[in-house]
């Protein structure tokens, strides 16, 4: 796994949104200089692509030497190894029919040119220079032998975005279209998990539990009623926040038990975390049945919050004993625990993106 957080390279990085297009550069897994924001003008193609010309070379005009590359994220469907957006972008209409935004890009400004999904470059920006390294620095300085690998980050927004990262090396699948959005609702049958979790459903849980539909709530405003720092229904507050991470949990049950990693949540909703990280944990640390009438942890890991300091120093320490080798007055450290932890992003989703996409970049380079 690289690590660039001293790299002296240069990448062009844009965080791509509907409204907005904020261009930016990155050395060293830093921003360089002040990022520069254009709107995105989504609905036409032709003025969307000229504002990407633009940005990308108002912040060349700003450096002293050349960029490697550019990379950068971009929301909704596309072919990302061949840099071509399209399919349904509820953000970027005019990009539905196809565009080969990278190739465009590329003859451009006669650098390569990477494009990802935000929630797999969340997820490498966690494993490479975020709660990845992070987590086993801490392992290491309390004396534990366990080291963590492997990293399923999760982003609560908007949407409900998953990235994964395998031994260093970022699953895209084979389709660009590693997913968690469309699994199944926990609660609601036949409905998809994202409408429980998304800013909509803590809004439209609270008004449910309120009797109160003011759509003009945000979740922040939300989590002020709970705080009782706003006038609402502060029980009503607390729930949409309870359903959600009890939603949340039981799909993110699904991918751990795949995938045997860490969990880092990021995404603005996290300001919330002591409303929703409980139900969260109680989901995760869930029993299913067998027919015969068996009771089992759905997660076949410990799981523990690391956030919390004392949980985090019994992760560490698991159950590890000395193990006597047959015939032999040797001994081996055994430590039969199974575990993973649950954490919220130490360096926020935005800069995970942006560190994400700047690794990414460079791994490809050196590759």
């Amino acid at each position: 796994m690289g690590n660039y957080s001293n790299d002296s390279r240069i990448v062009l990085t844009l965080d791509a949104g509907g409204t907005n297009m904020v261009f930016g550069a990155m050395k060293g897994e830093q921003y360089v200089g002040e990022p520069i924001t254009l709107p995105a003008n989504a609905n036409d193609l032709d003025l969307c692509l000229k504002t990407m010309v633009v940005g990308f070379e108002s912040v060349m005009n700003t450096l002293t030497e050349k960029p490697v590359a550019i990379s950068f994220a971009f929301p909704g469907p596309a072919d990302y190894p061949n840099g071509i957006i399209g399919g349904y972008l509820p953000n970027f209409p005019s990009f539905r029919d196809g565009v080969a935004l990278g190739p465009f890009l590329q003859e451009k400004f006669g650098v390569p040119v990477f494009i990802n999904n935000d929630g797999d470059l969340y997820a490498f920006g966690e494993a490479l220079g975020g709660a990845l390294p992070a987590v086993n620095e801490k392992l290491a300085a309390l004396g534990s032998a366990k080291r963590y690998h492997n990293l399923i980050g999760y982003t609560f927004g908007t949407g409900f975005g998953i990235g994964c990262v395998i031994n260093g090396q970022l699953n895209r699948g084979d389709n660009s279209c590693v997913e968690t959005y469309c699994l199944p609702h926990s609660r609601i049958d036949g409905v998809i998990v994202e409408d429980g979790v998304a800013v909509r459903a803590v809004k439209r849980v609270y008004a449910e539990r309120s009797g109160v539909n003011d759509p003009s709530l945000t979740p922040k405003d939300i989590y002020d009623i709970a705080e009782g720092k706003r006038p609402g229904n502060p029980e009503a507050a607390k729930a949409a926040f309870a359903e959600m991470g009890t939603v949340a949990g039981n799909a993110m049950a699904l991918a751990a038990q795949l995938m045997d990693g860490l969990i880092v949540i990021g995404g603005g909703i996290t300001a919330s975390k002591k409303y929703f990280m409980p139900s969260l944990l109680e989901a995760l640390r869930g029993t299913v049945r067998t027919l015969s009438g068996d009771t089992l942890a759905k997660l076949q890991m410990k799981v523990y919050n690391l956030d919390d300091e004392a949980e985090f120093a019994a992760f560490a320490k698991g159950d590890a004993r000395e193990l006597k080798v047959y015939g032999s007055d040797k001994t081996v450290t055994y430590d039969p625990q199974k575990r993973i932890g649950v954490m919220i992003s130490r360096i926020g989703a935005s800069k995970a993106i942006s560190v994400g996409a700047y690794d990414f970049a460079l791994a490809q380079l050196d590759a």
